[in-house]
């Protein structure tokens, strides 16, 4: 026993030792799981022989005819290579954790907050090229869910002159005069069509809003064009939506991410407030009268000069008359559920903040994830998201809110004409949506194409009489 009492000193040096040992050996492995994915930039060395000014220069303005053509369903093609394919899925892997593992143990992450990695690649579109395009997968929880549940139809983001730097040939590369566009997988939609018929009704009432249109996707990263399916082609906002849609792009244009985009008393927050131009500019006063405004309590007091005050600085009209085609259409991942998807714009003509709407894909169906708010926001929070609440106990707006949404019912949303529309669209895209492969679909079924359709088309004649049935 006395051997034993003179041992323990050391035998507790020894532990001390391992215990570093395993620490130091820990962290070691976890400095080689977090070492930087390089992405590889070569042949510097070409000659962009297919470069014209209307298809590559930035001087061509955006040709929406030949690029958001509504009446077809166009190619493009990607090419990456195998070296830059492989980093692409190591960086998905380490922001979402094994492709074809859900989350939880094992799983990973289940929301990163981290874009993927761009990779210069080649695309190709009517036999002409464009030359190392920065190419990057992106979406948040539908990028996530369809990692994880092992399809490689995922999203990109396309930024045409990312690599000019590394590639002086491609210095202001444009698509037909974009810069940067999305290319959106059409995620859990399986007609394939919300995202386009969401956006449609906004352009279509009169709200800036991207344009749209159907695309098929082939990849090849080594191993010959492989299709990744049916895509809908969308405009970016920071791109050529402000700068076409309104006199100037000049303006502050903010796309909102966290508690502070809610607008909900003392939520401020500069960080969360994501400027997508004029970073270098410090002043954040146009978002934050509007904080200031729409919580102030002259709303209750003098709703007179609260309206004038509110009305200076933010587009109520255009604001009220999104509200009305967003509730018509149901799109519950957005504000009033969600602190995220919509973007705001300081309209340099009338130096009012203006709505744009992002992201329909969810939208014109009803009860996932607890559904869209009702037309009257019943069990709305106000003090929660106050732009609704607040603008909604007020009778001036809500008669203006009313009217929209009768206009709205019987122009853009026409139960008629949107049938019609989905009639027609999906005639269009369903040889190309139900030629879709295992491993990069979201179809369960060829027949659940149809099916899909026919159920947008019961939603329009159910919005219809919940629009009659609210108003009257």
């Amino acid at each position: 026993m006395k051997y034993f009492k003179d041992l323990i000193p050391y035998i507790f040096i020894l532990l001390i030792i391992f215990s570093c040992s395993s620490k130091a050996a820990t962290e070691i492995e976890e400095e080689e799981e977090e070492e930087e994915i390089v992405v590889v930039v070569d042949d510097t060395d070409f000659d962009p022989i297919d470069w014209t000014d209307a298809t590559h220069s930035k001087s061509a303005d955006p040709n929406f005819d030949e690029v958001f053509e509504d009446n077809t369903v166009k190619r493009l093609d990607f090419v990456i290579s195998e070296e830059n394919w492989q980093n692409m899925l190591d960086d998905m892997t380490s922001l979402y954790g094994t492709f074809g593992v859900g989350s939880g143990p094992g799983g990973g992450s289940t929301f990163s907050d981290e874009d993927p990695i761009f990779v210069p690649g080649q695309v190709f579109y009517e036999g002409i090229e464009w030359y190392k395009v920065g190419l990057r997968f992106k979406g948040n929880s539908s990028l996530q869910s369809s990692w994880q549940s092992g399809i490689l139809k995922l999203s990109f983001k396309l930024d045409f002159d990312e690599f000019e730097d590394d590639y002086p040939q491609i210095n202001n590369q444009r698509f037909y005069g974009f810069k940067k566009l999305s290319l959106k997988n059409n995620y859990d939609d399986s007609s394939m069509l919300r995202e386009k018929v969401a956006t449609d009704v906004f352009r279509n009432a009169g709200l800036a809003a991207s344009h749209t249109a159907f695309y098929t996707l082939y990849v090849d990263h080594g191993d010959g064009p492989q299709y990744f399916g049916l895509y809908t082609l969308v405009e970016e906002v920071d791109d050529t939506v402000t700068e076409t849609q309104f006199s100037s792009d000049e303006g502050n244009l903010y796309k909102p991410d966290g508690d502070a985009a809610s607008f909900a008393s003392g939520t401020f927050d500069e960080d969360e407030y994501v400027k997508k131009n004029n970073e270098d500019d410090a002043d954040f006063t146009d978002v934050q009268s509007l904080l200031s405004i729409i919580n102030d309590g002259s709303r209750t007091t003098d709703p007179a000069t609260w309206r004038a005050n509110l009305d200076a600085i933010f587009d109520t009209e255009v604001f009220l008359k999104y509200l009305a085609v967003n509730g018509i259409v149901q799109n519950w991942d957005t504000y009033g559920r969600m602190t995220h998807n919509y973007f705001l714009y300081n309209n340099p003509d009338t130096n009012k903040l203006t709505w744009i709407p992002w992201d329909n894909n969810e939208a014109l169906q009803t009860g996932k994830m607890g559904g869209a708010l009702s037309l009257n926001f019943s069990g709305l929070s106000s003090s929660q998201w106050p732009l609704i609440g607040y603008m909604y106990q007020d009778d001036v707006y809500k008669e203006k809110y009313d009217a929209y949404l009768e206009e709205v019912i019987n122009d853009a949303f026409n139960e008629t004409t949107i049938q019609e529309l989905y009639t027609s669209y999906a005639a269009l895209i369903e040889e190309f949506a139900t030629s879709e492969v295992s491993g990069y679909t979201f179809l369960n079924s060829s027949s659940s194409f149809q099916s899909a359709v026919s159920t947008l088309k019961s939603h329009a004649t159910s919005r219809k009489n919940a629009v009659d049935a609210y108003l009257n």
